[in-house]
């Protein structure tokens, strides 16, 4: 049995990883998509490293588009099989994947007409909506807690994860040739006592863990102040400077995050009287289907749902889903708040809005999470006095900030929290994937500190035996 890792490797972004099973069973985990990774994106993305129909099962984490974001791919050059993953993550996925065609159609568009003057050979699209439409009927849901035999020797089990609704830590058990073998992996860890969603579940022992990195090396500001840090920027930016408070937002997780806090705010009556609009359909969308897994919510959430209804609503809160109402708010003068995809600000909506904000120093971008090396998120908290967006050059006058505890993977405490239900002795080998290099060598010394001894950091395409001849 060997793994090989196709994606999320020494990077955080892409997430695609194969076991192999004697004599020529193939499991992929994950079907992510390279994102914000410059120049390099497209190639990574065309590039798979195996055959798409030699894989026979594909199992899912959870449904942001770094880990299922080529499925359509997948399935358009030639795989057959069922994807498995959370009730949940089925329902996300669904709408994620028919927004990503969307872009990939758009942004080849764009590069096609910019190649089309250097006289380049043009780029081909990556899939359509169709593709991502051919994915669904291969969907197959598996509840949290269920042991299901995917087939005679190979066993799946779902263990919350805490990161997004839905998604989940991957246990498999596999015989190969009289033995048993159990591989777990991760996903990506959620945190503990995350101010919606469920802390992540312990899981049965594992030989192997296959398990993310993104902060091995850092702890986060307790969620607690995150309410208060929204809070000061809302009454700088919109209260005191008249200006306007601009957040990329990750459509799934994040932009619900920051409705709970603003729905809190409001019902502890601090919630400053302006208005905040989500300029987003897709985070629309999403915000609906949250609501439909309340069982998916933490216990105290679930007591708030008993005297308020909606947990993501409060006054003030306008949703804008027409093109025309989203272009028309960068004519709005009075201070308001906008909540708009993408997280990192490489695309979508909310890139337009800081291109038509940022040379004002009365309004405010405030980054909610991690944002890619080369992503304009990344950029903008470099901040060196200009920032290129859509090919021009823009002064960067308005004001840069940044709020760090509501990242949705855990800290090195929460990873290693997740791991304290593991016999140390009893683990293989830990491989660290999505995560830079160096945060990943700080957290494999950290690790071994804690007893697992042999901690691997495979790089794109490596192959690794699990030495079970």
């Amino acid at each position: 049995m060997t793994i090989t890792f196709h994606g999320a490797a020494r990077t955080v972004t892409g997430s695609k990883h194969i076991i192999h099973i004697k004599p020529n069973k193939k499991i992929l985990l994950d079907c992510g998509m390279f994102q914000g990774m410059g120049k390099e994106t497209l190639t990574l993305n065309s590039e798979w490293g195996f055959v798409p129909a030699e894989i026979d099962h594909v199992i899912i984490s959870h449904a942001h588009i770094d880990h299922i974001g080529l499925l359509p791919k997948l399935v358009k050059e030639g795989y057959k099989g069922k994807i498995y993953c959370t009730p949940a993550t089925i329902s996300l996925a669904k709408l994620l994947l028919i927004d990503s065609a969307h872009i990939q159609e758009a942004d080849v568009r764009y590069i096609n007409k910019q190649r089309s003057k250097q006289d380049k050979e043009a780029v081909e699209l990556l899939y359509t909506e169709e593709d991502a439409m051919n994915v669904f009927p291969l969907f197959e849901p598996i509840p949290y807690g269920e042991h299901y035999k995917i087939e005679k020797d190979i066993e799946l089990l779902f263990t919350d994860c805490g990161h997004i609704l839905g998604s989940a830590a991957i246990n498999l058990l596999i015989r190969e040739n009289g033995k048993e073998t159990r591989i777990t992996f991760s996903g990506d860890i959620g945190r503990y006592r995350d101010m919606v969603l469920r802390s992540p579940a312990t899981f049965p022992q594992a030989d192997y863990i296959i398990m993310e990195s993104t902060y091995g090396d850092k702890l986060h500001d307790l969620q607690a102040a995150a309410s208060d840090n929204l809070l000061q920027h809302i009454v700088q930016t919109c209260l005191k400077k008249k200006g306007k408070l601009i957040m990329p937002a990750f459509s799934l997780g994040r932009t619900q995050e920051i409705l709970f806090m603003l729905n809190r705010l409001e019902t502890e009556h601090r919630l400053p009287p302006i208005n905040y609009y989500v300029d987003s359909p897709l985070s629309i969308k999403l915000t609906d289907t949250i609501k439909k897994y309340p069982d998916c919510f933490n216990k105290e959430v679930q007591q708030l749902l008993k005297v308020d209804q909606d947990v993501f609503a409060f006054k003030g809160l306008k949703y804008i889903s027409d093109v025309k109402d989203s272009i028309a708010l960068n004519d709005i003068e009075e201070p308001c708040v906008i909540i708009s995809a993408s997280g990192m600000a490489e695309a979508g909506r909310v890139k337009h809005h800081i291109a038509n904000n940022i040379g004002d120093s009365r309004n405010t971008i405030l980054l909610t999470g991690y944002c890619e090396p080369m992503s304009l998120g990344a950029r903008l908290k470099r901040n060196h006095g200009e920032v290129g967006i859509f090919g021009k050059k823009f002064a960067v006058n308005a004001s840069i900030a940044e709020i760090t505890s509501l990242s949705a993977h855990g800290d090195y405490e929460d990873m290693c929290q997740w791991l304290a239900c593991q016999a140390p002795g009893m683990v293989k080998k830990i491989f660290l994937v999505h995560g830079e290099y160096d945060v990943q060598v700080n957290f494999r010394e950290r690790l071994i500190r804690k007893g697992f001894q042999d901690v691997l950091i495979p790089a794109l395409h490596e192959e690794v035996g699990l030495g079970n001849d």
